[in-house]
């Protein structure tokens, strides 16, 4: 019995970026496309975890100066940082939640269409939830009916 979940582990091997790439069709997210992306966007959470992180460090070190060209200097440093950290933050949830998709089953699948995001737009934007059409469908109606 070990021995058969020892093979079964080795099936499930690493893919790199053009293995990704070349697999067919009637393969797409299996369960080694699945570690791939999972191990992705793993990584870009550790990394969103850390930056906000170093900005909480950063801002608690309360650099202290009495220029007042100085302090302003910092203050739009700061606010650069938080702005940034905030669009961080909106990327986390949706890292969080494509991980979830992952497990559920549903990654990788456009949430409108049911049909297939596809490998190539998944490298590019693994939080990607849309296919390209269904995308592109979406931004048409925002800019018809504005920006809200």
């Amino acid at each position: 019995m070990a021995g058969k979940t020892a093979t079964a582990v080795k099936k499930v091997r690493e893919l790199g970026e053009e293995d990704v790439l070349k697999a067919s069709e009637k393969d797409y997210m299996n369960e080694g496309q699945l570690a791939f992306f999972k191990k992705r966007l793993v990584e870009l959470r550790d990394q969103l975890l850390q930056n906000a992180d170093d900005t909480g460090e950063h801002l608690r070190e309360n650099e202290i100066t009495t220029d007042p060209s100085d302090r302003a200097t910092l203050e739009e440093e700061y606010t650069l940082e938080l702005r940034t950290r905030d669009r961080e933050r909106k990327l986390l949830k949706k890292v969080e939640k494509s991980l979830r998709m992952i497990d559920d089953g549903s990654y990788g699948y456009c949430e409108e269409t049911g049909e297939p995001i596809g490998v190539a737009r998944l490298i590019a934007r693994p939080t990607a939830t849309l296919s390209l059409e269904a995308q592109e469908r979406r931004e048409r109606v925002q800019k018809m009916y504005g920006d809200d």
